[in-house]
């Protein structure tokens, strides 16, 4: 088949191989524009399909009598009892970091908190897993100190105290961290809000931030092998605004409980692209969405541009017919953007209109969960490293009395022992990282960073209970 119109390299570059648009074409039966074939760049990308690590995900239980919402949305909710409900997520920003560790770090947190109150929920803390490389390099350092600059500043702008964390150090790690962010809210909507679009005719509202050409296929690039030419997709990395994203917090959970809102689902990786296509698919129906509505920060964009921009602060809500401009009213309340920029329709598709023609028509379960999937081999043998880590044993210790132990030909004491282990990054005292981070704001935090293996944040149920 015929790669036509697109070149290899063209292809290549929206993070897709070569059978992969085949595919494609077959779906639609002709060869997709430029802003369709970005489209399914970023959502057939491992970071929006799984589509390596789905069958390794699917091994995990999922399901429980305190389960009320498992994968497949914004983020989990257990019942924990006495009227409070938990929503939790927790999700990774690796390679923007890499490349922009203080706003790759920084959006990681806004976006993990966006997925928490899309459900309806308040987000009550913050958590973070760090890995590194050796401290001793240079470009470790920077990474590191940015990261938690990052996550430091969006935290504690926006008011959500970070409670916790690890940070390890290794080789392994050096060039490429892993920066994952975990957070957790209390529902406090009467009903949990999902993402599936429903009604035919209902509108589709676009509200928060405005849309620039910031974090463009940040998806793709996400997924993408990290190397030394990672740097140049810099402009791939979101721009955050945690002032911005406190009263869209405020404004969506305003807007939550006057029932107004059929569904909603926040733009991150993939932007426009991810949530129509993931409403629409969850919800069985298809959604027409005009991009001449969207507020701009920018001139002169395109529908490429449009629908793979990750700018930040951003959400897409269904709404019930009528009763859009309350819910217009709020968020202009809040200083923030709403426009009805679409409808929910009957065709199971993505129609993106643009200047009065259609810039993307794709059946919405191609885009969001009839994607490729691979299912890779597990090796038959360890490798060499894994086999000599086994072979260490208790008698492979140099000798050692009750004053000390003999290391490289050099007898050391246990007060010098403990003290080396004591300088190691890894075990040496993290308070120079959770000092930056406001832990006590919102007056929920029982157990201090730094205090005990873990924290403890009290719970407030939304009512106090009756007498």
């Amino acid at each position: 088949m015929s790669l036509a119109p697109f070149s290899p390299e063209e292809i290549a570059a929206e993070g897709l191989k070569p059978e992969e648009y085949e595919e494609i074409v077959k779906r639609l039966n002709r060869h997709p524009n430029k802003a369709e074939l970005g489209m399914f760049g970023v959502m057939w990308s491992e970071h929006c399909c799984y589509k390596n690590s789905r069958p390794l995900l699917k091994q995990f239980p999922t399901t429980g009598d305190r389960i009320l919402v498992g994968p497949g949305e914004n983020a989990g909710v257990i019942d924990l009892g006495n009227g409070i409900q938990l929503a939790f997520k927790i999700e990774s920003h690796n390679h923007p970091s890499a490349v922009e560790p203080f706003q790759g770090a920084a959006t990681g947190v806004g976006g993990i908190l966006r997925d928490i109150f899309t459900m309806g929920a308040r987000p009550i803390a913050v958590l973070n897993s760090l890995r590194f490389g050796s401290l001793d390099d240079a470009k470790t350092r920077r990474l590191f100190t940015g990261v938690v600059s990052g996550i430091s500043h969006y935290g504690n702008c926006i008011g959500v105290p970070t409670v916790g964390g690890e940070i390890y150090f290794d080789r392994a790690y050096s060039g490429n961290p892993l920066v994952n962010v975990m957070a957790l809210g209390l529902m406090e909507t009467p009903e949990i809000v999902k993402s599936g679009a429903s009604g035919i005719g209902n509108p589709v509202l676009y509200v928060g931030s405005t849309t620039g050409r910031d974090g463009m296929g940040g998806a793709s690039f996400a997924s993408a092998e990290l190397t030394d030419k990672s740097v140049d997709d810099r402009p791939a990395v979101q721009v955050g605004d945690p002032f911005l994203e406190k009263s869209l917090v405020e404004a969506c959970l305003e807007a939550f409980k006057t029932g107004a809102v059929v569904a909603a689902q926040d733009m991150g990786a993939a932007g426009i692209t991810c949530s129509t296509s993931e409403m629409a698919a969850k919800g069985g129906v298809g959604i027409e969405f005009d991009l001449d509505k969207i507020p701009v920060r920018e001139t002169g964009m395109v529908p490429y541009e449009y629908l793979l921009s990750e700018s930040q602060e951003r959400m897409l809500f269904v709404a019930h017919k009528g009763r859009e401009q309350e819910l217009i009213d709020i968020f202009h309340r809040w200083g923030l953007q709403a426009v009805i920029a679409g409808q929910v329709i009957a065709e199971p598709i993505v129609r993106i209109l643009f200047k009065g023609e259609i810039a993307a028509e794709i059946p919405a379960t191609a885009l969001a969960d009839n994607t490729p999937i691979y299912h890779h081999k597990l090796l038959t043998e360890l490798p060499e490293y894994v086999k000599k880590a086994w072979e260490w044993s208790a008698n492979s210790l140099p000798p050692c009395t009750i004053n000390g132990i003999e290391i490289a030909e050099e007898f050391q004491t246990w007060n010098e022992i403990l003290l080396t282990l004591l300088d190691t990054p890894t075990i040496a005292s993290k308070s120079w990282v959770y000092r930056q981070y406001d832990h006590q704001v919102q007056n929920n935090t029982v157990m201090l960073p730094g205090a005990a293996d873990a924290a403890i944040i009290r719970l407030r149920p939304l009512e106090p209970p009756q007498p």
